[in-house]
C-alpha cells in the first residue's frame, strides 16, 4: 500500500495491517475469529448488547476464552444496554469475564443524563482489534433471511491494535466512576508489528477528557479535501461549525457526497434530517438516500487517500457529548477501497435526493412538519450539551 505522510506526524502508526469490514455475518465472524485466536486477554467495550441470538453466540465465545485461560473484560453502556436481564449478566460473571456497567449520573428507564459510552471496540491482546460503529444485537447481523442494518467497521492488527488496547484499558478503569487499581487488570507488554505498512491512528472524542479527536480529524478532512469527499451518515444533523465547512469546501468545487437513510430507526431524527436537504442542495452538496433497508453507518473519505471509521456520528451528541472512537487510515488503496464500495451502495441501493424530488414527494403540510423536527431536535440537543460546548471553536 501507497503512503501519503510520515507515520510520525499526525499520532500515526505505520506498521499495521487493515480490512474493511460491512456490518452482517461478515463482521461477526471476524469478531468470533479474534476471540478464538486470542492467547492473554479481550476487552470488549459496546453501546448496545442484546440478549438475543447474537448476543448469546458472542458470550458463549467469550466463555469458551476464558476457559482456555484467556482473561475477558466487558464494560457496556448502563442505559442502551439496560435490556439485558441478571441471569444473563449473573452467567458472564459466574464464568469467569469481567463485568462493568459505564454508568452515566442519572439514569431510569426512559432517560439518562451524563456521558454515554457509545463506542464499539473489540481489541484481543495487543495484537488486533475491531473498531466501527457496529452494536451486539440481530438487527446488526444477517439472520433468518433478514439483512442486516448497512454499517462498518475496520479490522486492525499491529501498532494502532496496541492504542486500541491502551484506550480499552482505559474505559476499564473509569467504568462506574471508579478509578481504583484492578488488580486482575491484565495487559500485554509485547507489541506485536504487522508485516505490512499501513498508516493508522485511534481517534477518540470524550467531553469530561476535553478530547475532541475524531471531531478535529472531521475538520481535517473538509478543510484539506482538493477533490471529493464520501460521507455516509445514519443521523446526519451536523452542528454549524461543520455547516460552514461543508459550505466552504462546497464553494471551493469540491464534490461531496452525503448518504444517509431512507428509513431510519429513529423518526423525528430522520424528518429533521430531511429539513436539511434544501440548505444541502442549495451548496450543491449531493443527497442519497439508502433504500434498502436501515442504513447505521459511520464512515468518511476524501481525495481517495484518507478515510475514518467508528462511532462518531454527525450530530451535536457525537461532537459535544458521548464518548466516540474512530480509526483514521491515511492510505490510498485503502481509501479508494472504501469509496469503491461507497459508490457501489449508491448506485445499486439508493436513491438521489434533487431539488424536484423534494418538491414532488413533500408537500407543504410534511416540509412543515419537517422544520418542526428539526426545530424539537435542535432544542433537545442544545439543552443536553449546552454546559458541554466551548464559547468559541476554532477550525
Amino acid at each position: 500500500m501507497r503512503k501519503s505522510m510520515n507515520s510520525k506526524r499526525g499520532g500515526y502508526t505505520k506498521q499495521n495491517h487493515l480490512e474493511l469490514v460491512r456490518g452482517g455475518a461478515s463482521f461477526f465472524e471476524k469478531m468470533e475469529q479474534l476471540i478464538d485466536q486470542a492467547q492473554s486477554c479481550i476487552h470488549l467495550q459496546f453501546y448496545i448488547y442484546e440478549e438475543d441470538e447474537t448476543g448469546v453466540r458472542i458470550k458463549d465465545r467469550l466463555v469458551q476464552a476464558v476457559r482456555r485461560g484467556v482473561v475477558v473484560y466487558i464494560v457496556l453502556d448502563g442505559y442502551a444496554s439496560r435490556g439485558i436481564s441478571d441471569v444473563f449478566i449473573k452467567e458472564i460473571i459466574d464464568a469467569g469475564i469481567h463485568f462493568r456497567w459505564f454508568e452515566p449520573f442519572f439514569k431510569s428507564r426512559y432517560s439518562y443524563f451524563g456521558r454515554r459510552l457509545h463506542q464499539k471496540l473489540l481489541v484481543s491482546d495487543a495484537k488486533a482489534g475491531l473498531v466501527g460503529g457496529i452494536n451486539i444485537s440481530n438487527r446488526y447481523n444477517d439472520l433468518h433471511g433478514q439483512p442486516a442494518w448497512l454499517d462498518w467497521a475496520v479490522y486492525t492488527e499491529g501498532e494502532v491494535s496496541a492504542h486500541l488496547l491502551k484506550v480499552a484499558v482505559d474505559m476499564w478503569k473509569q467504568a462506574r466512576w471508579s478509578f481504583k487499581r484492578d488488580a486482575k487488570l491484565k495487559i500485554p507488554l509485547k507489541p506485536y508489528f504487522a508485516d505490512s505498512e499501513c498508516l493508522a491512528r485511534v481517534r477518540q472524542n470524550d467531553w469530561v477528557r476535553a478530547r475532541k479527536m475524531v471531531t478535529r480529524s472531521y475538520y481535517e478532512m473538509f478543510r484539506k479535501a482538493s477533490s471529493h469527499i464520501y460521507l455516509m451518515s445514519s443521523y446526519f444533523l451536523p452542528a454549524n461549525i461543520f455547516k460552514i465547512l461543508l459550505r466552504r469546501a462546497s464553494k471551493r468545487r469540491v464534490k461531496i457526497k452525503v448518504v444517509v437513510a431512507g428509513t431510519s430507526d429513529v423518526y423525528i431524527s430522520k424528518q429533521a434530517e430531511r429539513y436539511l436537504y434544501r440548505w444541502l442542495l442549495k451548496h450543491n452538496i449531493e443527497i442519497y438516500e439508502y433504500t434498502k433497508g436501515v442504513l447505521h453507518a459511520k464512515i468518511a473519505t476524501y481525495d481517495s487517500k484518507w478515510t475514518t471509521i467508528g462511532s462518531y456520528n454527525f450530530n451535536y451528541i457525537s461532537t459535544y457529548a458521548s464518548i466516540e472512537l474512530n480509526v483514521d487510515v491515511l492510505d490510498d488503496e485503502f481509501a479508494l477501497t472504501t469509496e469503491n464500495k461507497i459508490q457501489e451502495i449508491i448506485a445499486a441501493d439508493c436513491v438521489r435526493i434533487t431539488e424536484d424530488h423534494y418538491r414532488t414527494n413533500y408537500n407543504f403540510l410534511e416540509r412543515t412538519f419537517q422544520w418542526l423536527c428539526f426545530l424539537l431536535i435542535r432544542i433537545i440537543f442544545y439543552l443536553f450539551t449546552f454546559y458541554f460546548r466551548p464559547k468559541k471553536e476554532g477550525f
